[in-house]
């Protein structure tokens, strides 16, 4: 009997009764006509329709359960591959090259910046969301690194989401966008689990005026519960203009601590092309020996901004008075650079660096990387660095221009770099105790307290004027250089605490006792 499509079943049924009738009748003409019963044959005919429908419908009912049946198993084959490869993700990671645990680390041999796996996000935090928070950094790089951890971990405590962060162009460091310099997309997953964050505000509220208003610095928990969470719960959207040091050092939950932590050392990630090409730095440093990073913060912004000019001559001298009264943002205009100098505020000159390097006894054949921007006064002031260590090196001339082609006019970009050498060297040291100084100080203890050198300025700057007017001799100047920097070297300690003078305590991202593996040494504050 031959199978018809849906469509068509009603005909076919109608013709094959049909003929079962005329077979019926033929068979009636056959044989004894008067005695043919026509009621008998129809009900015969029928019979046979009822039955072939009864059967085409069983096929039908059997063809649906078999898509179904198909539809099952290919979900079932789905829902395994999806298992499959979440399962690679988890373990598979684990043969490739991560960041050791800081009780693993070397601490006499620095390794190259390893190249990260294939991220496992966590899961996102649900959680009934309050408002939206908008913050606007300021300062550099590092600055606005630290804000950025800051403005994370009250974001999670409010329970609020939070905007990604807008970068300071006013400055005169005019900062790029936070995804020209940070891996937005990884900051965003990686954090999920603790505060949800956006790229911008939804469209719904897009035409709502925020909030604005800079926090108070130095501020604890409470000022953010008990002022801010308020005006965000009443405004929805409110922005935060102003993010240096809007939160305390010390007195904080031990879980927000180490939530600013973990946004700092695993949360901003660079860009890919600054890893690649931090890396790359890496690389050529570590293939001719040890190398000591100086972080010689002697650029022009920094001189005229601190009122700094020991050892310019008259025209420098007066080119940055001139820059520092024409620049509005920065307010301190008359300073005393000799006084400043005395009490240790001023960054090292290049002299006096170099002065201080030989006394500590760095090795002359050691690779010198100066993380710094063009030094003011260019090659004339670094004639005596270069003549006590000849091999000073910078990263316009380990890496080809081509290599720097995406970099340049982009200062916050280049001090990436300079970062991400500067926590790779065998040594750190910074002149002068700015915010790359301390926030790199802190990553390197993070990392299993990497040698860094923190040079007492005020205790240094006298006597280097003793030994120049011949006070000292070299060995009793050498001698006593090293004898005060013998525990100035990066090791554990506690931060120092001082109550209500949170400017004069230790930084909290110096110094992240909270969040570091500690090694066997015990803890002690200095």
């Amino acid at each position: 009997m031959t199978f018809h499509p849906k469509g068509s079943l009603s005909l076919a049924s109608e013709r094959e009764g049909l003929l079962c009738l005329s077979l019926s009748l033929t068979m009636c003409k056959a044989g004894d006509f008067e005695r043919c019963d026509y009621r008998t044959e129809w009900k015969m005919g029928y019979k046979v329709l009822s039955n072939v429908e009864k059967l085409k419908n069983s096929v039908l009912r059997m063809n649906s359960w078999l898509l179904i049946m198909r539809a099952i198993v290919t979900a079932l084959v789905w829902a395994s591959a999806v298992q499959l490869i979440g399962i690679w993700l988890i373990r598979g990671p684990r043969v490739f090259k991560v960041w050791p645990p800081c009780n693993q680390l070397d601490l006499h041999v620095a390794s190259e910046l390893p190249r990260l796996p294939i991220p496992v996000f966590p899961p996102k935090r649900v959680y009934k969301n309050n408002g939206y928070l908008m913050v606007s950094c300021n300062g550099g790089l590092n600055q606005m690194r630290a804000a950025i951890c800051d403005m994370v971990a009250i974001a999670r405590y409010m329970n609020v989401t939070l905007i990604v962060p807008e970068l300071d162009k006013n400055s005169f460091w005019a900062a790029s966008e936070f995804q020209d310099i940070f891996d937005v997309n990884h900051f965003i997953r990686s954090l999920r689990d603790e505060v949800r964050i956006l790229k911008q505000l939804p469209p719904k509220l897009n035409n709502r005026p925020a909030y604005s208003l800079p926090p108070v610095s130095w501020s604890n928990i409470s000022y953010y519960l008990h002022q801010i969470l308020p005006l965000v719960r009443k405004y929805k959207v409110v922005h935060l203009n102003k993010t240096d040091a809007r939160v305390a050092n010390n007195g904080l939950p031990l879980e927000i601590q180490k939530l600013r932590c973990r946004v700092n050392f695993h949360g901003l990630r660079f860009t890919s092309q600054i890893e690649e090409t931090g890396r790359k730095l890496v690389r050529i440093l570590r293939e001719k020996g040890p190398f000591l990073v100086l972080h010689l913060r002697y650029e022009m912004d920094m001189l005229s901004f601190s009122g700094c000019s020991h050892g310019c001559n008259s025209d420098e001298v007066e080119e940055l008075n001139t820059m520092r009264y024409a620049n509005p943002l920065w307010k301190e205009k008359d300073i005393d650079s000799e006084l400043k100098r005395v009490e240790g505020l001023c960054p090292l000159t290049p002299e006096e660096t170099t002065l201080v390097l030989v006394a500590l006894g760095i090795d002359h054949n050691v690779q010198i990387y100066i993380a710094a921007g063009e030094i003011y006064g260019g090659d004339r002031r670094l004639e005596g660095l270069k003549s006590a260590f000849p091999n000073v090196v910078r990263k316009e001339t380990l890496l080809d221009p081509s290599d720097l082609r995406f970099f340049p006019n982009h200062s916050s970009q280049m001090a990436a770099l300079d970062y991400l050498v500067s926590l790779e060297s065998d040594i750190f040291v910074p002149t002068y105790d700015g915010n790359m100084a301390k926030v790199v100080e802190g990553h390197r203890r993070f990392l299993g307290f990497k040698k860094t050198i923190l040079l007492n300025r005020r205790l240094l700057i006298g006597l280097i004027d003793q030994f120049t007017i011949g006070s000292l001799s070299w060995d009793e100047f050498s001698s006593i250089v090293k004898e005060a920097h013998a525990d100035r070297m990066g090791s554990p300690k506690k931060r120092v605490s001082i109550v209500d003078k949170p400017k004069e305590e230790d930084y909290f991202y110096s110094n992240p006792h909270e969040c570091l593996q500690l090694l066997d040494e015990p803890l002690r504050t200095t």
